[in-house]
């Protein structure tokens, strides 16, 4: 069964997940179009970050942002060995949830152009596309989606 609970980043499992994550970020896009949050980033007061678990083992990341107006998705991966479980649908929802207990109107992300599976991933829960959002510029390698609350 997975659990998905608040977690910590620093936790070597999930700090492993989030280093496979961010090396595949690197491979696939420019460095001026990588936005991942490094694994201290992913330790503040407005960050809820999250585990997905069976057993002791953590397979899946993804965190929540919060910007007062708005909650951005961030972080999200699972394991190679654990994709197609539905994990990442379990973590996807447990950050909506915590959007909806935070009274945020909206979920917003940004995910690379070629990331087809997350794209179908989102879009099955709701995101539709949109422009770009904060700090963020438009990109080609970038795609911006968001969802009401």
């Amino acid at each position: 069964m997975i659990i998905v609970t608040l977690t910590d980043p620093r936790d070597p499992q999930a700090t492993a997940l989030l280093k496979q994550s961010h090396a595949l970020m690197q491979s696939l896009f420019p460095p001026e179009d990588n936005f991942y949050l490094d694994i201290a980033d992913l330790i503040a007061d407005d960050i809820w970050f999250f585990g997905a678990r069976e057993g002791d083992q953590i397979l899946g990341t993804g965190a929540l942002k919060s910007y007062g107006t708005y909650g951005e998705v961030k972080s999200m991966f699972v394991a190679d060995t654990a994709r197609g479980r539905g994990i990442a649908g379990a973590v996807l929802r447990q950050i909506e949830d915590q959007a909806r207990e935070l009274s945020l109107p909206v979920l917003k992300l940004e995910t690379g152009n070629v990331l087809h599976a997350a794209h179908r991933l989102y879009r099955r829960h709701g995101f539709v596309d949109c422009g770009p959002f904060g700090q963020y510029a438009d990109a080609k390698s970038s795609i911006f989606m968001e969802k009401p609350i």
